[in-house]
């Protein structure tokens, strides 16, 4: 059985923005940065209140229930166990393996390999690189979910296969994407989602992600200039666009960590500002995903909003891009 590819464009777009001030030019405005960070010095606030809506395409036809576009819009994510299954599931997994293993990969920028080994920790661009990821990344029942929660036709913002060995996969520390990719690519508002298929199956001894529910309505500014190049060293073991110790106390003193745990072909969504991280694999069995953060058209990326250059292509995706290059 192959994944089912189902066109996103057969419904009509109506985009919605709200009080909250979601149209992406009206995050930078004659020099404003709606959400500062990589600063030089302690800001006054701890957080700063999120400017956009989080769900914004109830109106659109999709795979998502208005009861679960609740959920997600009041934890800033939602678990979907079973999405995939069988055949579907199987072949899935094999081409991961397949992916994982292709020794020409290893050296290339799309590929990090573990700080202490040479496998491959993550794999990049995989939309580019396989021609069945590419029909999952279309397929309606997750561009389809990310359309609803957008309120707009995706994109793939970014792509990724992320695999974490039994024994020997590292932990990565606290953080929210939005952070990340409005510093160091230049996205300007909170209109991304990410969409994570479980390939193995997720409990808590194997080092399962772990989200502060309720931290994506907070932006979290982070100290300390970016470095050159940050991502070379970022993508191993991230320091730059860290959420203080304080800040983190709070945001889990008021909302608490959940960590989504299940069978193999489950599929979680969550925001781009949520704050996750997960622990170290200390057990036999190996965590995998594939992972496809979606973005709306009119939120691509500009440039950086605290870097002196963007990041390479491989990580921030724009629409028109073609994968000729990765192949």
């Amino acid at each position: 059985m192959t994944v089912k590819s189902t066109p996103l464009n057969t419904v009509t777009v109506h985009k919605q923005y709200s009080e909250m001030g979601d149209s992406p030019s009206a995050q930078r405005t004659q020099g404003h940065d709606a959400y500062p960070s990589r600063l030089a010095y302690t800001p006054e606030k701890r957080w700063l209140p999120r400017q956009d809506a989080v769900v914004k395409g109830r109106q659109l036809s999709g795979p998502l229930s208005q009861a679960q576009l609740d959920e997600f819009e009041r934890k800033g994510f939602l678990f979907i166990p079973n999405l995939i299954e069988g055949d579907e599931l199987e072949a899935l997994r094999e081409e991961m393996k397949a992916l994982m293993s292709t020794d020409e990969y290893r050296e290339k920028e799309f590929s990090v390999t573990e700080p202490e080994s040479n496998e491959i920790r993550s794999l990049f661009a995989v939309h580019f690189l396989s021609e069945r990821l590419g029909q999952l990344a279309n397929d309606e029942r997750v561009a389809g979910a990310a359309r609803q929660i957008i309120g707009d036709s995706p994109y793939v913002h970014q792509s990724r296969i992320n695999y974490k060995p039994g024994f020997a996969g590292k932990g990565f520390n606290w953080h929210s994407d939005f952070e990340t990719w409005h510093a160091e690519d230049g996205m300007p508002a909170m209109h991304a989602v990410s969409a994570s298929l479980i390939l193995t199956d997720n409990h808590e001894f194997n080092g399962p992600l772990m989200l502060i529910p309720g931290s994506h309505n907070k932006f979290v500014p982070c100290l300390g200039e970016t470095p050159e190049e940050n991502h070379i060293s970022s993508l191993k073991a991230q320091e730059v666009g860290v959420p203080s110790a304080e800040a983190l106390t709070e945001l889990v003193a008021e909302h608490g960590i959940e960590a989504p745990k299940g069978k193999a072909g489950g599929l979680l969504l969550f925001d781009c500002n949520t704050l996750h991280a997960s622990n170290a694999n200390l057990s036999p069995d190996p965590r995998s995903n594939v992972f496809f953060v979606f973005n709306r058209q009119d939120n691509r990326c500009q440039a950086p909003f605290a870097a002196a250059d963007q990041r390479p292509d491989f990580l921030a995706h724009s629409p028109d891009q073609q994968g000729s290059r990765y192949c």
